[in-house]
């Protein structure tokens, strides 16, 4: 199979939650992502009546396949009618953020394995994200899981590792080949880029161009890693995560401090930019 490269649009991101209520409806944000050419979308089965519907009206708009259906158990079982559910809708894969927070890595045990076994059965692709407040909130405990179970797959959201552990700058060596390592077992990408102090900064100003090429760096040594994994024979995903506040910086007024609409077709732009270098066999730098 040609390996390839999708991008997904997080429907949580395209919340608004600005200070006078209004939001957009669903429909309304799906032929937002369907007309800027997106190919899927990221949704959650909390409630697997409204993921239905959601999964109905995406289909209708071709972002089906690729979409990203996102879960949050708590035991191993709990993973059992998000797989029916991708069964039946279908889907790119599964994003499984474990909603436990063990101290131990025998206490992940038990949990990893069932989900394993499941996943063997699943139709649909099932990964691990690294994110906060979950089993790997950390990256050295993550690091940790990685020994103990080498061929975790994992969807890699960098910037709660950067965040987390406040990477000093310039990003060490030693940082580096921890994130390449987290890299290199990931078979799927979330887009946003963090500083040290922040989850989620504006993408479109000057003064964090750095970061944002620090990301871009980063993700092309995923998309190298990805090419260079013959077991993966799936496009390899990649989903825009601009989040809303308290994600997104705002101002007094409590309003977005940038259009993250906007941003997040940036950021798929650039990404893609340095998709198509890598898979032509270039350096790889392309400006941000």
């Amino acid at each position: 199979m040609t390996k390839d490269m999708v991008f997904t649009q997080s429907m949580w991101a395209m919340e608004l939650r600005a200070p006078d209520g209004v939001e957009r409806s669903i429909p309304e944000n799906l032929d937002m992502i369907a007309e800027a050419g997106f190919d899927g979308i990221s949704g959650n089965c909390i409630d697997l009546v409204k993921a239905a519907d959601l999964a109905r009206a995406a289909a209708e708009r071709g972002l089906a396949a690729a979409a990203e259906w996102q879960c949050f158990p708590k035991a191993v079982d709990d993973l059992k009618p998000v797989i029916e559910f991708a069964a039946k809708w279908g889907g790119h894969h599964i994003c499984l953020q474990a909603d436990v927070r063990p101290r131990s890595l025998a206490e992940c045990v038990p949990l990893l394995e069932g989900w394993h076994r499941l996943a063997e059965e699943s139709p649909v692709p099932v990964w691990i994200e690294t994110h906060r407040d979950r089993m790997t909130t950390d990256l050295y405990f993550t690091l940790d899981l990685l020994d103990a179970f080498p061929d975790m797959k994992l969807i890699a959201d960098l910037s709660h590792f950067l965040v987390g552990r406040e990477f000093a700058w310039p990003i060490s060596d030693e940082n580096h080949a921890y994130i390449h390592r987290i890299l290199d077992n990931a078979w799927a990408l979330h887009g946003r880029v963090a500083s040290r102090e922040q989850v989620q900064i504006e993408i479109s100003f000057p003064q964090h161009k750095p970061l944002v090429n620090q990301f871009l760096d980063w993700w092309e040594y995923g998309m190298r890693s990805y090419l260079d994994n013959a077991e993966n024979t799936r496009p390899l995903s990649f989903n825009c995560e601009l989040g809303p506040r308290p994600y997104a910086i705002t101002n007094r007024d409590g309003l977005d401090t940038t259009d993250r609409w906007l941003e997040a077709q940036q950021l798929r732009d650039l990404v893609a930019a340095r998709w198509n270098t890598v898979k032509a066999g270039k350096n790889g730098s392309v400006p941000a």
